[in-house]
């Protein structure tokens, strides 16, 4: 069947843009309230969010989730957003505080990493009622311990492995929502998406790699001068 014509319409100032992959359109998606997403950008920096065509964004970051960045998020991205809250370094019943202060704020789900208790899933899902995404980063989690517990969505990040463990849990659970990264390419993120996910996370470049480039550009039309 062929594609459908798109129109396209952009603005001289806003055609400089990070755009995502144009094979994670072959995602099914997961619809969260009534919104279809297919890609979610990986990242923080609301200067990339703002120029990035992702569906949506996963606002995971290395450090203590603070509300504050996820109320600039919230507010800034015009997406809906997946806040970070933490169960691995930041355990127990300030999860679930932040999990109820992203909700509050108006974050689509909260994104728990890997190492967080069953206990600790089943203790969210009686306290909040937007989707609970859980991380999962080796083919040995107990998947099914995790839906029972309160998991509602699936993130794989199994770097290289990410395939094979989407097609595992997608193998014994034909019908649970899956969110995995993509890798740096269309026959990576293809593979990713054939084993069974249903949406692609998308790790856009950096401030300073796009910077860096530009700057070539810039140099290169001096010399033209």
């Amino acid at each position: 069947m062929e594609d459908k014509y798109i129109p396209t319409i952009e603005g001289n100032l806003r055609k400089h843009m990070v755009l995502v992959p144009k094979v994670i359109e072959e995602a099914s998606g997961i619809r969260i309230f009534g919104k279809l997403i297919k890609s979610l950008v990986f990242t923080t920096d609301i200067a990339i969010i703002r120029n990035c065509n992702a569906d949506a964004v996963l606002a995971v970051y290395p450090f203590t989730p603070q509300p504050i960045i996820s109320q600039a998020l919230i507010n800034a991205s015009g997406l809906p957003v997946f806040c970070g809250v933490g169960g691995g370094t930041t355990t127990g019943k300030r999860v679930t505080n932040l999990a109820e202060d992203a909700e509050f704020l108006g974050a689509h789900g909260v994104v728990v990493n890997a190492p967080t208790p069953n206990e600790t899933l089943e203790y969210l899902r009686r306290k909040i009622e937007i989707p609970i995404i859980v991380t999962v980063v080796s083919e040995r989690t107990d998947i099914r311990k995790r839906v029972e517990s309160g998991a509602s969505i699936i993130n794989v990040s199994g770097a290289a492995k990410t395939p094979e463990i989407v097609a595992s849990i997608r193998k014994e659970f034909p019908e649970l929502p899956i969110i995995a990264t993509g890798g740096g390419n269309d026959e990576s993120i293809r593979r990713t998406i054939e084993a069974g996910a249903n949406a692609v996370t998308f790790t856009p470049p950096t401030n300073g790699q796009i910077f860096a480039e530009m700057m070539v550009r810039y140099r290169q039309q001096e010399n033209v001068i």
